[in-house]
């Protein structure tokens, strides 16, 4: 039996010391900000991302690798009969995964293509459950449906600072109807069915906090926590700290901070949080 190997994109929040000592290989997407395109994840970092963005008249634009990236890393990569998975942001939110499907049509390799429903450190679970299986002998059909337990036992909350960088993305879905409504206060949406859903709102930070604690106790009552994890763009003084000490309160002592990728922060605008928990 040949090697199985993982590919993911630059939006996994996994540090370059974890993808190394995995072997995982990244398919970057690229940004676009005052006529300059870089590679996220290589030439743009993303607390100077955040300068740029604030500093630029425009919104940024994220763009996902196209199909041919892909397809090179794919056929180099099962070249000798080795299986592939490549895990990605949710689809939703980006044409990365459908990128990916269409090279995995192309490509003479074995490739199985994984829409992780979620972003950030959403996907970086994912992709370590998948470490985890390949290194102890499972197969591919195992691990994606390992991968379909693990999402149904995930929750991603969003919280925006500002609904800009969202309407003018055209990202907010669902969220349409209610954004008269969420002029004043901070909403807090899911990521469960892999879309951006307004769930609540909330007139102060601390009682976004004090929602997302609440939530987290109830999902995780009578079971294990496995992972819990806080994604943001500059947003760990307002949500992200606060939050952190009332995980931990509950004897949960291993939350994960990551100042997530220019991708995300495109999206979700200065301020945001994602908060992300495992538990079975």
């Amino acid at each position: 039996m040949g090697r199985i190997h993982i590919v993911t994109d630059s939006t996994c929040d996994l540090t370059r010391e974890e993808l190394l000592k995995h072997d995982i290989k990244v398919v970057p997407l690229t940004i676009q900000i005052d006529g300059k395109t870089y590679v996220d994840g290589t030439d743009i970092e993303p607390e100077a991302f955040m300068e740029l963005m604030k500093n630029s008249q425009e919104l940024p634009k994220s763009s996902q690798p196209a199909p041919g990236k892909f397809k090179e890393l794919y056929d180099e990569l099962g070249k000798n009969g080795d299986q592939i998975i490549s895990i990605h942001m949710t689809g939703s939110m980006s044409g990365t995964v459908d990128s990916a499907r269409q090279a995995a049509e192309l490509t003479d390799s074995d490739v199985t293509v994984i829409d992780s429903r979620y972003i950030a450190i959403g996907l970086a679970i994912q992709i370590r459950e998948a470490i985890k299986l390949r290194d102890e002998g499972a197969c591919v059909e195992q691990i994606v449906a390992r991968l379909d337990e693990v999402r149904k036992n995930t929750r991603l909350f969003v919280v925006v600072d500002t609904l800009e960088n969202l309407i003018k993305g055209g990202r907010i879905g669902k969220g349409k109807g209610m954004i008269g409504s969420l002029l004043n206060i901070k909403p807090i949406a899911t990521l469960d069915d892999g879309a951006y859903t307004p769930v609540s709102k909330a007139r102060s930070h601390k009682q976004v906090v004090n929602y997302l604690f609440k939530q987290f106790k109830e999902d995780t009552e009578g079971k294990t926590v496995k992972s819990v994890g806080i994604s943001h763009a500059n947003g760990l003084t307002n949500y992200g700290n606060p939050l952190k000490q009332l995980i931990e309160s509950t004897g949960f002592n291993e939350v994960e901070i990551k100042f997530t990728s220019p991708i995300i922060s495109t999206h979700t605008g200065p301020g945001a949080i994602g908060f992300i928990y495992f538990a079975e």
